[in-house]
């Protein structure tokens, strides 16, 4: 049950982010992609153990880090961070121990994860969203006009 509710959240998410324009800004699956992450966090205090909250701390900065160059740089990186934690919350049980981790969190957070990267993946390819950020101005190559009025 977890898997149809993880899908159909992600999917209903996605779906209203997109009727009222959230996802039009850059700036939101990068966000959704924090905050999925740090949720190992949370379990890991829910759990009391500082060690546990240290370990999940490393791989909860990764996908942070992944999701701001995706911000930054190409929205891709946050199509891959958000499989990417799909697969993490398959093998998590694997990797370490985390006693404040919900039975049912795996399966609805990868369903949830991969149905949010699907979706993401689908916007970039229909360019409702650009993959790559557009070029800044750079003040330093751009010099004001000269004054016209202005005498030597």
């Amino acid at each position: 049950m977890e898997y149809v509710i993880g899908v159909a959240l992600a999917l209903a998410v996605s779906v209203l982010a997109t009727a009222v324009g959230f996802d039009r800004d850059r700036a939101f699956y990068p966000v959704i992609a924090i905050v999925i992450a740090s949720y190992y966090g949370l379990f890991a205090i829910m759990g009391g153990s500082t060690r546990t909250l240290m370990a999940e701390s490393i791989v909860i900065t990764g996908f942070v880090l992944i999701s701001i160059l995706g911000f930054k740089l190409n929205l891709w990186l946050v199509v891959a961070a958000l499989l990417a934690h799909g697969v993490f919350d398959f093998i998590h049980a694997h990797l370490m121990s985390n006693r404040g981790v919900p039975a049912w969190w795996p399966g609805f957070c990868l369903t949830y994860d991969v149905a949010a990267a699907g979706y993401l993946a689908w916007i970039l390819r229909r360019s409702r969203v650009d993959a790559r950020m557009a070029v800044r101005f750079k003040p330093e190559t751009h010099k004001p006009a000269p004054d016209i009025g202005a005498v030597s």
